[in-house]
């Protein structure tokens, strides 16, 4: 009998270059949900290494966990410094 166990789709196991992280976050960006944009950046600061981008930004490792899951809510200090952090950049364009 085959083994049909499942698993959760982890986005984070994924985003392999920058370019994906990038167009990730510009996804989530379009949407204007700012519970998956914090999701979003949560799983792009998973794919490059929670610890390290703790100590790139200068916050808790655990506290950017929460903040960064979609239930969080970050303040936009915190997202600026994560996406520094992932060497990314947020822009804005006319709609």
């Amino acid at each position: 009998m085959a083994n049909n166990a499942t698993r959760t789709w982890d986005a984070a196991e994924h985003l392999k270059t920058e370019e994906d992280m990038a167009a990730y976050l510009e996804a989530a960006l379009e949407e204007g949900d700012s519970a998956l944009i914090a999701a979003a950046l949560g799983d792009i600061a998973r794919a490059k290494g929670m610890s390290q981008v703790a100590r790139d930004t200068g916050l808790g490792r655990e506290s950017l966990y929460k903040a960064l899951s979609s239930t969080g809510n970050p303040e936009l200090a915190t997202i600026i410094k994560v996406v520094r952090a992932l060497g990314l950049r947020l822009h804005a364009t006319p709609q």
